[in-house]
């Protein structure tokens, strides 16, 4: 690995990244396992293709060229995401934490970004245990360093602030650590109350780094002890309501879902939970999910109505409206706000590898209980897939039907205007 290291030292040109990594590498479009997950393999090579296409990108992390860094980190994120491969990530896990803390340290903003994204698959492929530990030892506290830089781009420190939270919720085994990344996102995300004479919670730049630090904070509080949950219910049950009246759509939402968690927790741990402020709440809430507000826009009203009729039921009526998610001959039913958001949360950070880490991720099927991965025989693995030029005659074919009714339509309009 190390010869060929040397040997793309030279490629210091930024707008010979791409040209550099395909030399380099063999492969010329890391961004394509993100579009077509594990069919990549099917369709263009074998597993070791795979990974001497890794083991390029892996060397090119040490590029010269910022950009050249960048894609390949990308590149690595991409497959992990769609595609396990515990055995490869387990023999260079000190190698990808070595990159992985070098780009966050020396990186600008992209970098920064790309490095914390790839941080959070290669814990995720990891899963529980002393590996993944030692990971989050390594790169936790320059993770917490960004989150709290305020000179840091907001984009790298809100990535960061997502990439602490789930890693901590993969590796943390220290209670106290746990405890300490509580406290860092509270610091963060508490920015956004509303302060004593204010009516609206302004949106700033860093409402973006606030909302995700809020989310990452939630997903935590999941899997605190009881006691814990607790002391952060009394701190912030009457607090949070404030971030409702955000003039940021997405920190609204973020708001509510997390207030509807809280209450799950909540009566979860005392079936006669009583929330003093319960009859403005849920006037506001209501408010919420009937807003018609003329200022705001049409896809943020549609969007935030359609969320807070389920946060309103869910504080009033104590109900969920059950979600299902399919992937492969599988199904699983998210019946609660902790399931939700942990789904939610995982589905962010994997994308369209979401459904073949439910299916093949042990760490993913334990955390929604779904058991062992199911084992298909090849037979039955055939019969599922739709290759990718079936799926293109498929869209085809359907886009011809569409036009031609359309058409059709149009030209049933033409004759009823010239008739009158």
């Amino acid at each position: 690995m190390g010869g060929q290291h040397r040997n793309v030292q030279p490629f210091s040109d930024e707008d010979a990244s791409i040209e550099t990594m395909s030399h380099c590498s063999g492969y010329s479009d890391p961004s394509s396992f993100a579009e077509d997950g594990p069919e990549v393999l099917d369709e263009e090579g074998t597993q070791e293709d795979l990974e001497y296409k890794l083991k390029g990108f892996i060397d090119l992390t040490l590029d010269k060229s910022a950009k050249i860094r960048q894609a390949a980190l990308e590149g690595i994120k991409n497959a992990l995401a769609s595609k396990m491969l515990y055995e490869f990530v387990l023999e260079r896990r000190m190698t990808l934490t070595d990159s992985i803390e070098r780009c966050l340290k020396k990186g600008k903003s992209d970098e920064q970004r790309a490095a914390a994204a790839l941080a959070s698959v290669l814990c995720i492929q990891l899963g529980p245990g002393i590996e993944s530990e030692e990971v989050l030892k390594t790169l936790g506290p320059i993770l917490k360093k960004i989150i709290c830089d305020g000179t840091a781009s907001i984009q790298a420190r809100q990535t960061c602030a997502t990439c602490f939270g789930v890693c901590s919720f993969i590796a943390t085994d220290d209670i106290t650590e746990l405890y300490s990344t509580l406290e860092c996102l509270e610091n963060i995300f508490t920015k956004s109350y509303l302060k004593e004479k204010n009516t609206n919670v302004c949106s700033t730049p860093n409402t973006v780094l606030h909302i995700s630090s809020l989310l990452s904070w939630t997903l935590l509080l999941t899997i605190c002890p009881i006691n814990e949950v607790k002391k952060k219910l009394e701190m912030h049950f009457h607090k949070l309501p404030s971030l409702l009246s955000s003039d940021d759509v997405n920190m609204r939402i973020a708001a509510g879902e997390s207030l509807a968690l809280l209450f799950e927790l909540a009566r979860g741990m005392d079936s006669d939970f009583f929330y003093e402020d319960m009859e403005s709440l849920t006037q506001i809430l209501r408010a919420l999910a009937t807003d018609g507000n003329k200022h705001r826009a049409k896809v943020d009203k549609r969007k935030q109505r359609s969320v807070f009729r389920d946060i309103l039921r869910a504080v009033e009526e104590r109900d969920f409206p059950t979600e299902t998610v399919k992937f492969g001959p599988e199904r699983m039913y998210i019946d609660c706000w902790v399931k939700k958001h942990t789904y939610d949360t995982f589905k962010e950070v994997l994308g369209s590898g979401m459904q073949y880490h439910l299916q093949s991720n042990e760490f993913l099927r334990n955390v929604f209980e779904l058991g062992p991965p199911v084992m298909l025989d090849a037979a039955m693995l055939k019969t599922m897939k739709i290759s990718r030029f079936e799926r293109h005659l498929y869209n085809s074919a359907a886009f011809k039907a569409r036009t031609k009714a359309r058409s059709k339509c149009r030209d049933k309009r033409a004759d009823v205007g010239e008739f009158f």
